[in-house]
């Protein structure tokens, strides 16, 4: 049979990991400086309002409801100044911006949540979900991106938060994107897991390092594991991939083909790792395992675990 270059599921896997229902049509090719100022004078405008790390969300008849009208982003003391401009959803535009208001301090049915716990409690739909994590990295960047590495002088943003300008040599920045290698070492009937010493309690994971300039994802993935466990990789395959805006990462999913099988790790970055077969990692995907759970299924880890374990 023919290879065809093509030839994949219907849907492919990173549509499924959370961060990752973004349909907002971001229009790259139509930003002007003053697209931010155009999209706040909409009145369909809608803001998404973080501070601290936090969503502000509405309460309403038992749901939450991220969106803000441009009156109701004021109550909040939006700046809207420092907001950034995500594109143009079915309903209009969306913005994100931070809010001034103190998250102790809201007005009677706003709630402030970290945006780990709206992640992991499906407090919001999945298109809004990977819209929050367009607007909390390119807010994560603004913030520490205040002032030029070249002259240290003030920066300003443009093009509705996409660029910043430097006020004085006029250097230009632009968003940044930290890619992370997330990886399975796999044999036939085993892949291996570890555990951070940051992790819930009984939770194994996939492994996971920052990928290093000038590295490929492959290399990275052959490193990183390693680094931290001592197995040695053959060939590595692509999986999917995931938007991570802690700060504003990129996860890259992979497999490797495990080489050799004796674990050794530092305990530096792991407080155990180990290799699982793959009745336990069903057992541990059904819950049923006991004392082991892994990733829950918003996150790539937990993918690329069950997709190794549901594979021939």
């Amino acid at each position: 049979m023919p290879f065809r270059l093509f030839d994949a599921p219907e849907r492919e896997p990173s549509q499924f990991v959370g961060f990752a229902g973004n349909r907002i049509d971001r229009q790259a090719e139509n930003r002007t400086d003053d697209a931010l100022d155009q999209a706040l004078a909409d009145p369909a405008t809608r803001l998404i309002l973080t501070r601290g790390g936090r969503l502000y969300l509405k309460l309403e008849a038992g749901r939450f409801d991220p969106y803000f009208d441009r009156a109701s982003a004021l109550a909040l003391e939006a700046a809207f100044e420092r907001g950034v401009l995500l594109g143009m959803s079915a309903a209009g535009p969306v913005v994100a911006a931070p809010a001034g208001l103190d998250p102790e301090a809201l007005p009677e049915g706003i709630k402030a949540i970290d945006h780990r716990s709206v992640y992991v409690q499906g407090l919001v739909g999945e298109e809004t979900l990977g819209e929050i994590a367009q607007g909390t990295a390119l807010l994560s960047w603004h913030s520490n991106h205040r002032f030029c590495g070249r002259c240290g002088a003030a920066t300003e943003p443009r093009i509705g938060g996409y660029k910043r300008v430097c006020t004085a040599c006029g250097a230009e920045l632009f968003p940044r994107t930290d890619p992370v290698a997330i990886m399975l070492a796999v044999t036939r009937d085993r892949c291996l897991l570890g555990r951070s010493p940051h992790f819930t309690p009984g939770m194994y994971s996939a492994l996971a390092g920052f990928i290093e300039p000038g590295e490929t994802i492959e290399n990275a993935v052959r490193r990183e594991i390693l680094e931290e466990s001592g197995i040695r990789l053959g060939r590595v395959v692509y999986h999917a991939s995931q938007p991570w805006p802690f700060p504003h990462s990129l996860m890259i999913g992979c497999f490797g083909e495990a080489l050799s099988e004796d674990v050794a790790f530092d305990g530096k970055e792991l407080e155990d790792c180990r290799w699982f077969t793959r009745a336990e990692t069903l057992a541990i995907l059904a819950g049923t395992h006991g004392s082991v759970t892994c990733p829950p299924p918003a996150a790539i880890a937990h993918h690329l675990i069950r997709a190794w374990a549901e594979s021939d």
